[in-house]
């Protein structure tokens, strides 16, 4: 099942480049971002949400209405895919627009990170969850950031331009933005907390 891998598009700031669809097992997406699909011709096997804002509801694919205000549609469409027995998730659109939807999205993530292996990709790179012991491949020269949600301890990194050693880093007090990948492959293990990577693309010239 293609590493049971899902493609999931969320109603923030859109692709400007989609991904090969191939690599992914299921394709789904809230009901604010279908329309994206919709005009590009791309199919999804479910959308999820309360459909207030959609005039049109598809009947050619499954539709799971969500109205519960309580959770955000991000949090209610990881439900589904939990349930499913979806556990490997590529989440595009979490950014952009307001933001207190992409630290809405952080903060979900941060809570379904013992359950999902969540990764959000925007137009400017990458972001997730650290695990305890994380290999990044294939960044070299690229912005590397480490983000503390609020705190984590004993971050020791390698193949970063500053690397860290049994560093602690703790939101508000110190972070580790703007680092620099030099090697292909960067190490980061830390002992405890909730650790957020981002890396951003490496800009071309004429950029």
């Amino acid at each position: 099942m293609k590493n049971n891998k899902v493609f999931l598009l969320l109603n923030g700031e859109k692709p400007k480049k989609l991904p090969n669809f191939n690599a992914y097992s299921l394709i789904c997406a809230t009901d604010g971002a279908y329309q994206f699909l919709k005009d590009r011709k791309i199919t999804p096997h479910f959308i999820s949400g309360d459909f207030d804002s959609l005039a049109d509801i598809p009947k050619e694919i499954e539709v799971i209405k969500t109205p519960n205000q309580d959770f955000t549609d991000f949090d209610k469409i990881l439900k589904i895919l939990f349930h499913k027995g979806f556990y490997n998730i590529d989440v595009f659109g979490a950014s952009g627009k307001e933001q207190d939807h992409f630290l809405g999205n952080l903060h979900t993530a941060v809570r379904w990170k013992k359950d999902l292996k969540i990764t959000f990709f925007d137009n400017y790179g990458w972001y997730f969850l650290a695990d305890k012991k994380t290999e990044i491949i294939g960044c070299l020269h690229n912005t590397v950031s480490l983000i503390p949600l609020p705190k984590a301890k004993s971050i020791t990194s390698k193949g970063l331009q500053y690397p860290l050693k049994n560093t602690d880093l703790t939101f508000g007090k110190s972070i580790g933005t703007r680092n620099k990948a030099i090697e292909n492959i960067v190490k980061i293990n830390f002992k405890k907390g909730d650790l957020c990577v981002f890396i951003n693309h490496k800009k071309n010239k004429n950029e």
